[in-house]
């Protein structure tokens, strides 16, 4: 299997890594202490076709593959996290959703101010009582007597995006009463500035906290019967399949931290000094290094081998998990590692390894935790 990047790949990875340098970093660190959303960069990428690169053009999007979109959000998540998950969700979780689901008047309607970067879109599986147990889902979807809109009712948690997105894809029970329950869900598309949408407390997190976290809340809400992606009772399998991109996205993210943490500690260990020579030239400190290059390496091959089962239209669910776990947790060993090597300096805001430190630990967690991608594993190895 050959991942020698194309030059058309090449170019969006250059892309993306002299917008990151330019455009993210002078302010990465600032909205990780405010927490304020960063409005100005993420339309910037937008404008520069980041926010649906899978997308075709007719839709808004740029037309490319998963290997391009992988190689993007490496660049943009290795220098700010809150970002690459944002530009993650918008691609994977809401796009992919409507490429592959949506009527063409969906796709012109909902997908292409989304794929064009002209507002933000979003996903909502997890509510307070259900996260990997989908199934146990209770927002409901009435749908009214004319058929011509379902009245939602209930909570959604966690939402990436939701304080700032304009559309978002929800799952709810339409048919609560049917057995196994997951066979009732079914997904729509809302638009938050309808009368019933309400926005809950913005989440302070741990890290990741430039991105936009809150609970939605549904009244009576009406969403339109066009608004219905796919038919009743297939939410669950949109739902399932949308998560299997959206993993290769999240590992990809995993992937950029890793390599961030990396960076950084290279970066120290040839300054800093000590015993009258850089702290690189001491054997327990390249034992790091060597172990954080390997697994960062291994990890980016799981996200292009994923990738290229997808872009060849095989199934990738098994890969996907795969890619997810170790990238994730590889994330999290070199952020470690990273933060040691920097020492006591390490555990100040003065150096980016604090923020990396932080930001890596909700790989392990979102969109399915390293839990349940073991358990996606071994039931694809047990088949």
């Amino acid at each position: 299997m050959d991942f020698t990047l194309s030059e058309e790949h090449r170019m969006i990875r250059d892309m993306a890594r002299d917008f990151a340098q330019k455009e993210i970093a002078p302010i990465a660190a600032e909205h990780d202490e405010t927490g304020e959303f960063p409005y100005e960069t993420i339309m910037k990428m937008g404008a520069q076709g980041l926010m649906g690169i899978e997308v075709p053009e007719e839709y808004g999007g740029v037309e490319m593959d998963t290997l391009a979109y992988v190689v993007a959000l490496e660049e943009i998540s290795k220098v700010d996290a809150s970002h690459g998950v944002v530009m993650s969700v918008n691609n994977s979780l809401y796009c992919h959703g409507l490429v592959k689901f949506g009527t063409e008047d969906q796709k012109h309607r909902l997908l292409a101010p989304v794929a064009s970067g002209q507002v933000i879109g979003a996903y909502a599986l997890t509510e307070p009582q259900s996260g990997s147990d989908a199934g146990n889902m209770r927002v409901t979807a009435e749908l009214a007597e004319d058929g011509s809109h379902y009245v939602v009712n209930g909570t959604k948690s966690w939402i990436t995006s939701g304080p700032v997105a304009k559309y978002i894809v929800i799952f709810a029970q339409t048919d609560p009463d049917v057995k196994p329950r997951y066979r009732g869900v079914t997904a729509l598309v809302i638009d938050t500035q309808a009368p019933g949408f309400n926005q809950g407390k913005t989440e302070p997190k741990l890290g990741i906290r430039a991105s936009a976290t809150c609970e939605i809340h549904f009244e009576d809400y009406k969403c339109p019967l066009e608004n219905r992606l796919g038919e009743e009772g297939e939410g669950f399998k949109i739902a399932m399949t949308v998560l299997d991109a959206g993993r290769i996205g999240i590992a990809a993210q995993a992937v950029g931290i890793a390599q961030a943490a990396l960076d950084e500690a290279l970066k120290y260990a040839k300054e800093r000094e000590q015993f009258g020579r850089p702290i690189g030239k001491f054997q327990a400190i390249q034992w790091m290094l060597a172990d954080m290059a390997t697994e960062t390496e291994a990890a980016r091959h799981l996200v292009l081998k994923a990738s290229h089962l997808k872009d060849t239209g095989a199934k990738y669910s098994l890969e996907a998990a795969m890619a997810k776990v170790y990238a994730a947790e590889c994330a999290s060993r070199c952020a470690r590692k990273g933060l040691q090597v920097h020492g006591g300096y390490g555990y100040t805001k003065d150096y980016p390894i604090e923020r990396i430190y932080r930001d890596a630990r909700i790989t392990e967690i979102y969109e399915g935790t390293s839990e349940v991608q073991r358990l996606v594993i071994a039931n694809q190895l047990l088949k």
